[in-house]
């Protein structure tokens, strides 16, 4: 497993690893979803709540997407109406310096 410090000597891998990077949390909802599960567990519905601007659609789209690539956990409870918790696995979890960091960049610059 590469370190953290880990910084590759040819610019093109750098370019690559951003492009994934974004792959995985440049949707336009992901940020928000992101933010929420920093917080810890949360359900379909919550994440509604607390997100009022997106659709169920996209909520589904940008969850699902996010499961595929390893970001979060879906776990279902089997439940009369079905429960559904979201969480961060540790790759999802690893974003959040970014995330701080991204934040900390807008405030200054922005």
């Amino acid at each position: 497993m590469a370190s953290s410090n880990y910084i590759p000597k040819n610019p093109d891998t750098i370019d690559c690893n951003i492009e994934k990077t974004l792959d995985v949390i440049g949707g336009k909802w992901a940020f928000l979803v992101l933010r929420e599960l920093f917080c810890g567990t949360r359900r379909f519905g919550e994440l509604q709540r607390l997100i009022p601007a997106v659709s169920p659609r996209a909520l589904t789209s940008t969850l699902r997407h996010m499961e595929e690539k390893g970001v979060l956990e879906r776990k279902v409870y089997p439940t009369v109406p079905v429960t559904v918790e979201y969480t961060l696995t540790p790759k999802g979890e690893d974003l959040h310096q970014i995330i701080k960091e991204m934040k900390l960049w807008a405030a200054r610059w922005t």
